[in-house]
Parts: C-alpha cells; structure tokens; sequence
C-alpha cells in the first residue's frame, strides 16, 4: 500500500510532458518493436513503471535521430499518438531548467533565442566601445597582428577567464544535481571508456543500424551526425589553439602574434574552418527537418547556439585574414564580442545538452553492465 500511495505522490508531480513521456514509454515497452534502434530502448525494458528520475534520464539518453518516429505503427495519426522524439525533446529542456544553477537563472531556457541576441549585443557593443576607449578609434595603422596593442593580455585573460570559469562551473554544478536524481551509482573504467567512445563517436547518431538518422522524411542519412563531428571537433581545436597558446605566452614566454604556421595558428584555422562547415550544416538541416522530430517552441534555442557558432568562426577567420591591415582592431572587437556572447550563453543554451547527454549515457553504461 505504501508503494502504491509512493507511486501515486510521483506521478502527480509529473509535469504535462513528463506525463506524456510516461504514455508513450509504457506503450513501447509493450510493443518494443524499436528495441535495437538506440540505447533508450533497452533502458526502457529495465523499467516496470517511470519515476520523474527515469523519464529525465530516459530523455538525455535520447539523440532526438527520428528513427522509432518512422518505424512506429503506433505513431500519429494513430489514436495513440505515439512520438518518442518530440515527447522526450520537450521534457529535456525541462531537465536543463529545473537542475540549471543557480537555479534562478533556469529561466532563461525558455528565452534562449533572445538571451544569444542580447548577449551578441552586449558583447560586440562592449569590445568597441573598449576599442573606441583605450584605442582611440577602430581605424588604426597597421599593428602587424599585434591585438595586445589595443587590448592588454591582461584585460583580456581576467574578462574571458572569470566568464568562461562561471559557465563552465554553473553546467558542472547543473550535470552534478541531475546526476544525482537519475543514478546513486558510480562509474568504473570500462563504463567511463564506453561513454567516452559513445560521446566522441556519437554512436546512438546512426539510427540503430549504422545507416545514420532520418530529418525530413523516412529516408536515413549520416549528415547529421557528420555535421554534428565537424561542430565539435571544430569547437575542440579552437579550444586547443587557445591553451596551446597560453602555454606559448606563460610557459615559453612567446607572445602573439604567431606565424600562420605556429601550432596555434593552425589548430585555430582548422578549427574554425570546422566551426563553419559543422554549424551551417546543422542549421541547413534544421530548416529542413520534419517538425514531427522535435519541440517547435525549441527551435530559437537550438537555431541562435548554431549562429552564434557560426559568427564566432566566421568572425575569427576575417580577423585572421585582416589582421595585418588597418581593420584589425575593429574586426578584433566584432570577434571577441562574439566570443563573450558565446561564453554568457553557454550554460543556459542548447550547449548544455551535451553535459546532460553524456551523464546519461554514464548511467547507462552503469546500468547495462548491473544487469548483465
């Protein structure tokens, strides 16, 4: 009796779309048809009923590819109304709002698109007025690459340092109270390497088997996946350029500008070359995509990270390109507020999904290996 009332509690404080994951889990774990289709299905088939913690983690295990959309008997405009993509979309962002820290700023989620245009806003306008103010002016003669000449290491190290930390910090804080709602186990080697190599390889982005996702219609293709590669592999360059650089300025005492082929000249043009392809990629495929596959009221979110990933490549290659030339300082502060912008939106957006994923796909390689 104390069970039954237990599971009662929990499912009245299930949200409308917690409620709705529920539905169509339990109507999928009696038909099962879609079991090899990704690791959400075989989660499910551990599980009699679905608790708040279990449709949280059952919905950030899901890579949202639309392959149990399409092989569904159950799917719309059947009576049971059978949409696992777009019901486990729509309880994720519900996950980054109500684990988000601080907890305040959670809010936000539902006004990404307008969070990226005012950080954008914010962090261009402040660079040139920064230019404008210790500069003199954006037109200058030519520095030979030399930016420290307009804005200070120092400056620049304090600024981007503190907001990156705080971003950082605030999705480790996030990913750390969701993990602690979904599992009250800890990871061993061969779990932690299984998630590393699903992460990396976004395994569960091939449909199940190996053909790759479906976007707007039945047929399967790997693009997505691959744009997915070139975006964060892209993303990881740029960030490897960044603290190669530093060990240059701090460990070696070499100073930027670096040759066009210094270590972190390349990996910042390889990266950002990556930056361009993966998130213009993404974006063409998201105007394209079956709505049928996702949350609508999600698209600003998803559609202002990838422009904004977009700016911040397209920006840092112009100013690689100008950066011997009068325009430097002004292609400088465009970039650089680009970069802020990135970095503000960074734990309130849709970049948060790949923390939240990855904890998922942990627990699940956890939980395969208990049962076993």
């Amino acid at each position: 009796m104390k069970q039954l009332e237990l599971l009662i509690r929990e499912a009245q404080s299930l949200t409308d779309n917690e409620q709705e994951v529920e539905r169509v889990m339990q109507i999928c774990n009696a038909c099962r048809y879609c079991e090899g289709f990704c690791a959400v299905f075989p989660a499910m088939t551990y599980r009699l009923t679905f608790g708040k913690a279990d449709i949280n983690y059952l919905a950030n295990l899901c890579h949202n590819c639309g392959a149990c959309l399409h092989a569904c008997q159950y799917a719309p405009p059947h009576e049971f109304g059978v949409n696992v993509p777009q019901a486990m979309a729509k309880v994720r962002v519900e996950t980054y709002q109500e684990y988000a820290w601080p907890a305040s700023f959670g809010a936000w989620y539902k006004r990404a698109g307008m969070a990226v245009v005012l950080a954008l806003a914010f962090g261009i306008g402040l660079f040139l007025l920064l230019v404008m103010a210790l500069e003199g002016t954006l037109i200058h003669a030519p520095l030979a690459g030399d930016f420290y000449q307009i804005f200070p290491h120092n400056l620049l190290a304090v600024m981007f340092g503190s907001v990156f930390l705080f971003s950082i910090g605030s999705l480790l804080f996030s990913t750390r109270r969701f993990w602690r709602e979904i599992s009250s186990e800890g990871g061993n080697l061969s779990a932690v390497a299984e998630t590393t190599r699903n992460m990396l390889t976004l395994t569960y982005l091939d449909g199940g088997h190996g053909a790759g996702c479906n976007d707007e219609d039945d047929a399967f293709t790997l693009r997505r996946r691959r744009f997915h590669h070139f975006t964060f592999y892209g993303f990881m360059l740029c960030f490897a350029a960044t603290v190669v650089a530093t060990g240059y300025h701090f460990l070696l005492g070499l100073e930027a500008p670096y040759d066009l082929l210094s270590v972190p000249v390349i990996l910042g043009t390889l990266g950002g070359v990556g930056l361009i392809i993966g998130p213009a990629g993404l974006l063409w495929l998201n105007l394209r995509r079956n709505p049928a596959h996702g949350d609508a009221a999600q698209k600003p979110m998803d559609r202002g990270f990838i422009l904004l990933l977009l700016l911040v490549s397209i920006t840092g290659i112009a100013l690689l390109a100008g950066r011997d030339t009068s325009l430097m300082g002004a292609l400088l502060a465009v970039h650089l507020g680009t970069v802020m912008a990135l970095f503000l939106t960074l734990p309130y957006g849709k970049f948060a999904h790949g923390f939240y994923r990855t904890a998922a796909l942990l627990k699940w390689a956890i939980e395969k290996r208990r049962k076993a």
